[in-house]
């Protein structure tokens, strides 16, 4: 049976993906696993994995349609094997696939026989956003990938050898789809959802002690602060299941488990992957997944599995500096944490002014899910934790 790829959902509320670009042609040899198109969702831009070995073939999708989750978009059919195609996509797909018998499946070379099919040019896909944006032209360019594909380093080595811009300060910036896609989301969230922020100081000597004796232990030298707040607030979100609720048509759901999103700054945007089940992993497993999410972000290379299901979002700006923020509630999230930076402060203690490594918690709420009394106990909750870590034992 025909393989089917299928316009996956990545959120609750998400109807509908967009098509950005086929990686792969209607016709062409694809292994399993190997990335088939990127799509664009409410969330990300990321890429569907072919389902099966075999041939790409019906699709019916070009690059750019909008298409309803649950659609059948292609199929990947198996050696020997046929389609017909009854919709008015059909007359596209190449003659050599739809003139296949059960005694031999008909290949890339075998289609181009009936008239030479352009290649596309292989690149990695965050060079050809690179690219696109830029106005770089890829068959232009001698790639340093693997079978001479162009990678994002090509481009930016391109860019920085191109001689200064003559553009006028009325000039737009290229806006990717990534960005577009957060500004959108963001838009709506601030627009649909009411916020309200509550914010606290905290002395985080506990936690800073916390993470220097978990990166002495082997495998955990990578362990960051945004790791341990990961951990704290899934534990905080298991005593405070409201916050981990979203509003939807009228009522509060439940979320499907303790799923908490990473902020993650990218070249094309900010994206939010998921470390799932985040209350049941430990630290190690926890460090593990975050660093794997955030990489994968960076190189282009989510999967809509990395980006589906987030219950609850982690904005750390404190690398950058920053003291504290209000951040955007990820819609339809009920809540987002804003983290800034670790500073010695003089603080009041026992009647004397001491100096503490102190640290500003910020939470933006969606009032429609979480009142200000119930806000309030997740971040005395979370708070506690931070200052001592101790309380994650019952």
């Amino acid at each position: 049976m025909p393989s089917d790829v299928i316009m996956p959902a990545l959120g609750m509320a998400q109807e509908t993906g967009k098509v950005v670009r086929w990686l792969k042609q209607d016709g062409e040899s694809v292994t399993k696993g190997e990335p088939l198109l990127e799509i664009e969702t409410d969330k990300v831009t990321v890429e569907i994995e072919s389902p099966a070995a075999g041939t790409l073939a019906a699709v019916t999708a070009p690059d750019g349609a909008e298409v309803p989750v649950g659609t059948v978009i292609a199929v990947v059919l198996a050696p020997g094997e046929i389609v017909e195609i009854s919709t008015p996509a059909a007359s596209s797909a190449p003659a050599a696939v739809r003139a296949a018998d059960a005694g031999s499946a008909t290949g890339p070379a075998e289609s181009e026989s009936a008239g030479e099919r352009p290649r596309r040019r292989l690149a990695s896909p965050k060079a050809r956003r690179l690219a696109e944006a830029r106005g770089i032209d890829l068959d232009t360019l001698a790639g340093s990938g693997p079978n001479g594909a162009v990678t994002a380093r090509d481009i930016e080595a391109i860019a920085q050898a191109a001689p200064p811009s003559s553009q006028t300060n009325g000039d737009a910036f290229q806006v990717g789809s990534v960005w577009r896609v957060m500004a959108e989301r963001t838009t709506k969230s601030w627009q649909d959802v009411p916020h309200f922020f509550l914010a606290r100081d905290v002395d985080a000597s506990r936690l800073e002690s916390w993470r220097a004796v978990v990166r002495t232990r082997p495998g955990a030298e990578r362990v960051s602060h945004t790791d341990l707040l990961v951990k704290l607030c899934a534990e905080s979100l298991r005593r405070h299941p409201r916050v981990n609720a979203s509003w939807r048509d009228g009522s509060v759901l439940p979320g499907a488990g303790i799923n908490v999103g990473i902020a993650v700054a990218t070249d094309d945007g900010l994206v939010v992957p998921v470390v799932h089940n985040a209350d049941t992993l430990e630290l190690g497993a926890l460090s593990a997944r975050r660093i794997e999410i955030a990489e994968a972000a960076r190189a282009g290379r989510l999967r809509p599995e990395d980006v589906r299901g987030g219950t609850f979002t982690v904005s750390n700006l404190g690398m950058y500096g920053v003291d504290a923020f209000q951040a955007i509630v990820n819609a339809p999230q009920a809540a987002i944490l804003a983290v800034g930076r670790i500073v010695d402060r003089p603080v009041a203690l026992n009647g004397e002014v001491v100096v503490r490594p102190m640290l500003t918690l910020s939470v933006s709420f969606d009032h429609r899910v979480v009142d200000g009394a119930r806000g309030a106990e997740f971040l005395d909750t979370l708070a506690s934790l931070v200052e001592e870590p101790a309380g994650l034992v019952p």
